[in-house]
């Protein structure tokens, strides 16, 4: 493990070695009534008519044109990001035909202000989604609800219910049933058994962990860095991210934590029943590597680990690791998205 120079008032290693992390376990305490709500939330996401609509051209690049797109979402919301399209026969018709996989994307706490680098996608001949879920910047801007990850992450956190994350993870539901009326032969691969595939990092790995149980229009799941794993450990670790806010408020509220075992990474992780990739750190000051590893330690038989030498944090191998988890996530998808 690699010892990193650091000002923080705490170790982002928590004291874990490797083989510490890989023995993380999840909560092991699920409510009764785990699956049926988010089944049940799945079934309101599903029913939403999503009336996307691609907006104007941002960019060409990579082989693919980027544009604006919008679409309705669970509340009477309605979202933006960007449709990733190749750029051969992408016009304003998505696709045109040379559409061969789909691709959700979801983002970390703060937002996205362009499709920065989750271009070029992990495959070739691909279109993907890019929401900007409610709340956060710049796109998914909703009344009512903070931008700042720190109030954003405990927005109606009184009651399961209510609960931002829960609608948070329906906005990217809601995504994938854009994308799929955006470019037609994506549904009609998905209708063949070919799915969808889903990355996402930090916050966006969190909610693909609460959102890929229940959805099998996603044949596959790549979650790096993903939050909100095992949250009764995670409540005794400190850090500098949206965590931080959670153990703060948990304090003067310990009825929190009954509304926390509905929205745990880890033992959504357990009913994943596709293929998943985590990227999990060693060293993370915002999302403690325990709470990572028991995501991964929580999946079924189809699980692959890439051990990150750091998460949210700087250093002289940044980019080449950047580099190694894009040809991972590559080489992931080639394989399971058939």
């Amino acid at each position: 493990m690699t010892a990193f120079a650091h000002d923080f008032p705490f170790d982002p290693t928590y004291g874990y070695t490797l083989d510490d992390l890989l023995a993380v376990p999840g909560p092991g305490d699920a409510p009764d009534d785990f699956d049926a709500f988010w089944r049940g939330r799945y079934e309101r996401a599903r029913a939403v008519e999503t009336r996307p609509e691609i907006g104007r051209l941002v960019e060409e690049r990579d082989g693919v044109r980027i544009f604006e797109v919008t679409y309705a979402s669970v509340g009477g919301v309605r979202l933006g990001g960007w449709l990733v399209l190749p750029a051969e026969g992408a016009g304003a018709e998505a696709g045109a035909g040379a559409v061969e996989h789909g691709f959700v994307i979801g983002h970390g706490y703060g937002g996205r202000d362009a499709a920065g680098p989750d271009v070029p996608l992990p495959l070739p001949r691909s279109a993907a989604i890019l929401p900007c879920v409610r709340g956060m910047v710049e796109r998914g801007l909703v009344d009512g609800v903070p931008s700042v990850s720190a109030e954003h992450v405990l927005h109606g956190i009184a009651a399961r219910e209510t609960y931002v994350i829960g609608e948070c993870v329906a906005d990217l539901w809601c995504a994938a049933s854009a994308l799929l009326e955006l470019v037609p032969e994506l549904g009609e691969s998905v209708a063949g058994g070919q799915g969808l595939g889903y990355l996402g990092e930090s916050f966006g790995g969190g909610l693909g962990a609460l959102a890929l149980p229940w959805d099998d229009r996603f044949a596959a799941g790549e979650l790096t860095v993903p939050t909100f794993g095992n949250h009764p450990l995670r409540l005794t670790l400190d850090c500098i991210g949206s965590g931080a806010s959670v153990r703060r408020y948990r304090e003067t509220h310990p009825e929190v934590v009954d509304v926390l075992r509905y929205f745990d990474a880890a033992t959504a992780a357990e009913r994943i029943g596709v293929p998943v990739l985590v990227a999990a750190a060693l060293f993370d000051p915002s999302v403690p590597p325990p709470g990572q590893f028991a995501v991964f330690n929580s999946l079924g038989g189809d699980a692959e680990l890439m051990v990150l030498e750091a998460g949210h944090f700087e250093f002289a191998g940044l980019e080449a690791m950047r580099g190694e988890l894009a040809s991972a996530k590559g080489e992931f998808f080639g394989r399971v998205l058939k």
